[in-house]
């Protein structure tokens, strides 16, 4: 791997670590002409998965997008940060798993119940409200 501080084309591994779970591994190199040490991440190329609306529109997986739903379904619970994301890797883990290219957004939001369910039932009605509100907005206003 080149240097990125001198630029010469190649570096002597000095260390290598599995991070994230096995994921990801870690690799602190030293580049054998300036002598200086950086850090690379190694980890496996995924298939992008595209998930399918109601609309017929198509949009690429956002696991920031499934995060950011999670921590506003905890917002007012007594859940940690790192539970929270700990839920949303294992909910994209599941949806990975079903070896599917395209998957549709119902089968997401049944994921994401059931695991609100397991860990925090009020944190489930909340979310389910979210969504009968939203539900009846859309039809008051014929987007429906």
């Amino acid at each position: 791997m080149k240097c990125p501080f001198c630029s010469y084309r190649d570096s002597r591994v000095v260390d290598s670590r599995a991070v994230d779970d096995g994921v990801s591994i870690r690799r602190r190199r030293e580049c054998p002409d300036c002598g200086r040490r950086f850090t690379t991440y190694e980890k496996y190329e995924e298939t992008p998965l595209m998930v399918s609306k109601k609309d017929g529109r198509r949009e690429l997986f956002d696991a920031k997008k499934l995060l950011s739903g999670l921590i506003k379904a905890f917002e007012k619970r007594p859940i940690s940060y790192e539970k929270i994301q700990e839920i949303a890797e294992h909910i994209e883990r599941e949806l990975r798993m079903r070896g599917e290219a395209e998957i549709r957004s119902e089968v997401i939001g049944e994921a994401v119940m059931n695991h609100l369910e397991k860990t925090d039932q009020i944190a489930l009605l909340l979310f389910i409200g979210s969504l009968l509100t939203l539900i009846i907005l859309c039809r008051n206003y014929n987007v429906l």
